[in-house]
């Protein structure tokens, strides 16, 4: 690390840490004071704050001289930072207290706790998410709704061109930058499509290390919105972000590998889903449903979930079938993978992973069974995600596998952040409540 810095010239440090929203915490330093091996410090309350910047009760009970704790550079992730105007690096951090111990409440910590349980067994998930985002015009006053940005013929989108490549150039200088950002990064991007929304996008990442996939996620957010702030426009990972428009998702492809050799653990030799694989997708029926306040984290995650509106709203599985929550991918037998297709954009994403190979894992050590695979369109079946969020968050810390697997502190932490988040958006009366409730009850 300090040689790299040394000669990439670098003057300045990011220091981050991913909060529970997948926001980026930290501190900028010299680079001189990281050579030297200053010791770095942040408030364990970083993971208390809210995406509103409020603390809920338990932040005091828990932590109540607000003591710091210690950040350990994850040298692995250095990276120069493109949009500054010094030369400045990224470095993702992980966190321990003065004991030395982990704090178990970091996303980062949580998602190595699930990838150690694989480990155990010899196996070693492979990732690669699917995220989607809008552009948008950029927006100062936020009682205001979000408008499609003019493209490069001074015109806006008026409905959705899904898989349009000429929708697509119309913010080709956008892409431009957006490709030198990822290249100066090592982001590995495979593919970047117009969705059905207006002004949507889906880029997909190249398939790896959960933890590595992860990272680079949570790198690509920030990435993106700087791009387009350079173009004067706003990319937002909202999930519901334009009335009448489909929300953004963040799709998570995940198979499993032999540690040793490397061979996929979801196929037969004839390229045939095996009953490892089923009972992974028997876990994500069973235990995803209780764990959906952690994919669907924000009180406008759960107006994606609209039927016919390209969101799942149950919990099916089907080979090929996009109108599915699990859906199995036409494969060869390296590849054999589920797509799990509930998570929203907004959601943390080292979280995300966390929680679907969480549930997989579950559901191959009981050896559960799934239901039979779903042959027509999941709209048409009744709708099973809630989208009560109180009840979301009560499912949650109720369910003792998830509480075992990701922490009982973590659950504890997160659903006392998220009660605070909604309590907060209670207290708000919106432009619908005053044109329709105002003289008509």
């Amino acid at each position: 690390m300090k040689n790299w810095i040394q000669q990439n010239k670098i003057t300045n440090i990011e220091c981050i840490v991913p909060d529970l929203a997948g926001a980026a915490r930290g501190k900028v330093v010299p680079a001189s004071k990281l050579i030297e091996g200053a010791e770095l410090r942040l408030p364990q309350s970083i993971f208390f704050q809210g995406v509103n910047g409020h603390y809920p009760n338990l932040t005091k009970e828990k932590l109540p001289c607000d003591d710091d704790m210690l950040l350990q550079p994850d040298t692995t992730t250095i990276r120069h930072l493109p949009w500054a105007e010094t030369p400045t690096a990224q470095i993702i951090h992980d966190c321990v207290d003065k004991a030395g111990k982990e704090i178990t409440f970091s996303p980062r910590y949580v998602l190595r706790k699930v990838l150690d349980l694989y480990q155990a067994e010899g196996w070693k998930p492979v990732i690669a998410p699917e995220l989607e985002f809008y552009l948008v015009a950029a927006n100062p006053d936020p009682t205001q709704p979000l408008t499609a940005p003019f493209d490069r013929t001074g015109r806006t989108e008026k409905e959705g061109q899904s898989y349009s490549l000429e929708a697509l150039h119309e913010f080709s200088a956008l892409y431009q930058t957006l490709d030198q950002y990822c290249t100066a990064q090592g982001l590995k991007i495979d593919g970047l499509i117009h969705e059905e929304g207006i002004a949507q996008m889906e880029v997909n990442l190249l398939h790896g290390d959960p933890l590595d996939l992860a990272d680079q996620t949570f790198l690509y957010k920030r990435t993106i919105r700087e791009a387009a702030f350079a173009h004067g426009l706003c990319a937002t990972f909202m999930a519901k972000p334009l009335e009448g428009q489909p929300g953004n998702a963040m799709h998570i492809h995940q198979s499993i590998v032999d540690l040793e050799t490397g061979n996929n653990l979801f196929s037969t030799p004839d390229g045939k889903p095996n009953n490892l694989l089923l009972s992974h997708i028997a876990g994500l029926q069973k235990y995803q449903p209780k764990a959906m306040a952690l994919v669907t984290p924000t009180i406008n995650s759960y107006r994606r979930i609209v039927r016919d509106m390209a969101a799942p709203i149950n919990f099916h599985w089907g080979y090929d079938n996009r109108t599915t929550g699990f859906r199995i991918p036409d494969n060869k037998p390296n590849s054999m993978r589920i797509e799990n297709r509930l998570s929203a954009a907004d959601v943390n994403p080292y979280i995300a992973i966390a929680t679907s190979l969480a549930c997989g894992f579950i559901g191959m050590k009981q050896g559960l069974n799934p239901s039979e695979p779903l042959l027509g369109n999941a709209y048409d079946e009744p709708l099973k995600v809630s989208r009560d969020w109180y009840g979301a968050l009560d499912r949650l810390s109720d369910c003792e596998a998830l509480n075992e697997i990701l922490g009982e502190a973590f659950i504890e932490v997160y659903t006392a952040v998220k009660e605070a988040e909604f309590d907060d958006f209670l207290n708000q009366v919106t432009p619908w409540e005053r044109e329709h409730l105002l003289s008509k009850v």
